[in-house]
């Protein structure tokens, strides 16, 4: 493998890593900004906002610019975001920074594949983007327990200061290591976004992948303060739950990714989502009680991202059949609804901890994740009776 997939990787390190430390920041950010928990949980749907509208948007207006200049054109503003976080002197100004970094991380996903299959040859394609993407995996493990103890110890505005300084290393790694010639593929167009958009089995999977990950983050966002005022861990736990909760994923992802090469993505997400729904009705009971709503968050990590393979699979599999000149554009916009799930997860999580207490986002996110559960079994129906569209 080729040096700059190292840049890559380490690009996409910093980006996982701003992206989901904030989720053990939530009840220092709350505390020492004056905001509410839900207020502080909201800097989680501004990102995802930020990536949604990123990588499909602007990775079409940027077709243009020549891969190594914008790479390191994206890692700069990511850097900038982070500082402006750094020295976000109120709410509102670090509620920018987070969607400038959010704009920042919907591009660079969106061309990183196509740089690192351009990097290698076509028979190591898919261990190109699987290395890059490990770098995701990497920030969940170590990235984001390291940022939560950084912000804890010192200061949540230190913890972006850190995530910066490794974004000025990837800037240097890309511009050392990246090569200039790089070829662009022809972006595609707005027009045929909304192409893609405009077909309803397309649509159907984007809503599963959607309130997937929808119901995992209406927990998952507020699990920093769930394990500290329901189950009674300290602070400084928190940061030892989030990395035991990154190696459960990390295990989930491989494990999703190989029972979707063995059942089909409709049968593994089947699985997943019925699994994850039963987990998260559990985590109603658990949460309360320090050790069993341990076991339960691992186990729950195991499931919460193991969606993702059969989902990215799937996607592809039916944009090949229903859009085949647009097939990168559809797996795009599957990140998008990621997204748009994450964002609208911890909005809604917002919501019924403000209405209802932290100990009721289990439960809704168990219904959330149900949907998405009926919607595949639909999807799946479909498939078998040969039909085009919804009717």
């Amino acid at each position: 493998m080729p040096l700059a997939l190292l840049a890559l990787t380490i690009s996409a390190f910093a980006i996982g890593t701003t992206e989901f430390v904030i989720v053990g920041l939530i009840p220092t950010i709350a505390q020492q900004l004056g905001v509410s928990v839900p207020s502080a949980g909201l800097l989680v749907s501004i990102y995802a906002i930020g990536v949604a509208i990123g990588a499909p948007v602007l990775t079409a207006l940027t077709g243009r610019v020549p891969r190594k200049a914008l790479l390191i054109g994206l890692m700069v503003l990511f850097t900038l975001g982070n500082l402006m976080a750094w020295q976000s002197p109120n709410y509102h100004t670090l509620v920018m920074a987070r969607l400038l970094t959010g704009l920042a991380h919907g591009v660079f996903f969106s061309i990183g594949a196509t740089i690192a299959t351009s990097l290698v040859p076509k028979e190591k394609a898919a261990s190109a983007i699987a290395l890059m993407f490990g770098g995701l995996t990497v920030a969940l493990v170590t990235g984001v327990p390291l940022g939560t103890f950084i912000g804890q110890h010192f200061g949540w505005r230190e913890t972006f200061l850190a995530v910066s300084m490794i974004g000025v290393i990837a800037i240097i790694a890309s511009a050392m290591l990246v090569p200039n010639n790089i070829k662009n593929k022809p972006a595609a167009r707005i027009a045929e976004q909304l192409k893609v958009l405009m077909n309803p089995r397309l649509l159907l999977i984007y809503a599963v992948t959607a309130l997937g990950y929808g119901g995992v983050f209406t927990t998952f966002t507020y699990l920093a303060p769930m394990m500290q005022e329901q189950a009674g861990f300290s602070a400084g736990m928190v940061s030892w739950i989030l990395l035991a909760y990154g190696i459960s994923v990390a295990i989930g992802n491989i494990w999703g990714g190989k029972l979707a090469d063995r059942h089909g993505a409709v049968k593994a997400l089947t699985i997943i989502f019925t699994a994850l729904a039963l987990i998260l009705l559990v985590f109603q009971f658990t949460s309360g009680f320090g050790i069993p709503a341990l076991i339960t968050v691992m186990v729950m990590g195991i499931f919460a991202f193991a969606n993702v393979p059969g989902l990215q699979v799937y996607v592809v599999q039916k944009a090949e059949e229903v859009t085949p000149n647009a097939v990168d554009v559809a797996s795009g916009l599957n990140i998008a609804a990621f997204n748009i799930g994450i964002a609208l997860g911890s909005v809604i999580g917002g919501q019924v901890v403000s209405t209802l207490g932290l100990v009721q986002t289990p439960w809704i996110g168990a219904v959330i994740v149900l949907g998405a559960l009926l919607l595949i079994r639909l999807s799946g129906h479909l498939d078998k009776k040969g039909k085009p569209a919804l009717a």
